[in-house]
């Protein structure tokens, strides 16, 4: 069987620095907001670019949290692209604020030059998701935030280390949002998350926020909540920032193979945008009409395949409360319908990829 994504392939390349650090904090006796966290924060930030970064229990707490502390909620909008995973979302709503919705482009990420169009005087932020590991087009966004005063938070939940015109995403907006989920690049061992931003009094009302709404003990500033990367899983962090760099470019070698070797004409490969590059969190293909019967004919010579996403957010029953339908969003259903992640993991062997690439040029 090839999975469609294999983590116990990765935990096998370094697995004595892993076991290695997690004894050693386990044997350590501090938990919580200790060495591991305030190292990893200090790594993070200095590899993403940035001079601050917050360790946090999840991706979606780095989303929600943002837009809490920049004060966004009920009667706001924030722009966001339609394909996006569903947690993009939630990071909106769960503070009162409403989506608004753009289509993707030829490069499955957020159309930039159909944002303007969706800036009313409501409008507060755009939600720059950097989907499948590519990024948007950060300098339109970025020009358009200037234009209309908008706040920029970036979810670079599927892109560690990748970057535009040169520069690490995560870097352009006020906030950088990142999981640590551990399918994503410098996955963990269970959840995780963190910000970086360059404004330091941002930070430190993170800080504040995750821990209770306390710098200290007892003295609670504001109503905040219980979100923080734990000791254990930042110490693991550590050891696979250290290789991220060649983790990505395995990744990128996997992706070059596919791009070269997949001649099937009912396969469209995805296209990277002119400025940026990627770190292949997912190689999403399209295919148009014809999805469905390849999952059921790579599923029958033990080959796993993942939909990322079949069901848009504007169309899952969390959000029928938006009122809209079917047809809204046509590309973003469309894309919904088309769109197959094929096999990508580190630790992939040549001939597993053989075996894909040849049954996917086999497909009639």
């Amino acid at each position: 069987m090839i999975m469609a994504n294999n983590l116990k392939r990765q935990f096998d390349l370094y697995a004595s620095e892993y076991e290695s650090k997690a004894l050693e904090v386990l044997r350590s006796g501090w938990y919580i907001l200790g060495n591991e966290v305030k190292e990893f924060e200090k790594e993070w930030a200095n590899y993403i670019g940035s001079k601050y970064c917050v360790g946090l229990a999840s991706g979606l707490d780095a989303l929600w949290m943002s837009f809490r502390i920049l004060d966004i909620h009920d009667g706001d909008e924030v722009i966001v692209c339609g394909n996006a995973y569903i947690a993009c979302v939630m990071g909106i709503t769960m503070n009162g604020a409403t989506p608004i919705f753009v289509e993707p482009d030829e490069y499955d990420n957020m159309d930039a030059n159909k944002i303007e169009e969706k800036i009313t005087k409501k409008t507060k932020a755009i939600l720059a998701v950097h989907l499948y590991g590519t990024a948007c087009d950060m300098t339109k966004i970025m020009s358009l935030a200037k234009k209309y005063n908008l706040k920029v938070v970036e979810d670079c939940a599927q892109s560690h280390g990748n970057h535009w015109d040169g520069k690490r995403v995560g870097t352009f907006g006020d906030i950088g949002c990142f999981s640590f989920y551990p399918s994503k690049g410098c996955g963990a061992f269970g959840d995780g998350g963190c910000i970086v931003t360059d404004n330091e009094d941002l930070a430190d009302k993170f800080r504040v926020y995750r821990n209770y709404g306390s710098r200290v003990r007892y003295e609670n500033e504001v109503v905040g909540t219980n979100s923080r990367l734990d000791e254990l899983q930042a110490g693991l962090l550590r050891v696979k920032l250290t290789h991220l760099d060649e983790l990505n470019s395995e990744r990128c070698k996997l992706a070059d193979r596919y791009f070269i070797e997949i001649k099937n004409p009912l396969i469209v490969l995805p296209k990277i945008r002119p400025g940026a590059d990627s770190t292949w969190h997912q190689f999403v293909v399209h295919v148009p009409n014809r999805r469905d019967d390849l999952i059921k004919y790579l599923k029958e010579r033990d080959i796993g395949t993942i939909i990322h996403y079949p069901i848009p957010p504007h169309l899952s029953k969390a959000y029928e409360y938006l009122g809209l339908k079917k047809g809204d969003l046509p590309i973003t259903e469309k894309y919904a319908n088309e769109v197959l992640s094929l096999p990508m993991y580190n630790g992939m062997t040549y001939e597993e990829q053989t075996i894909v690439i040849n049954a996917i040029n086999d497909f009639e």
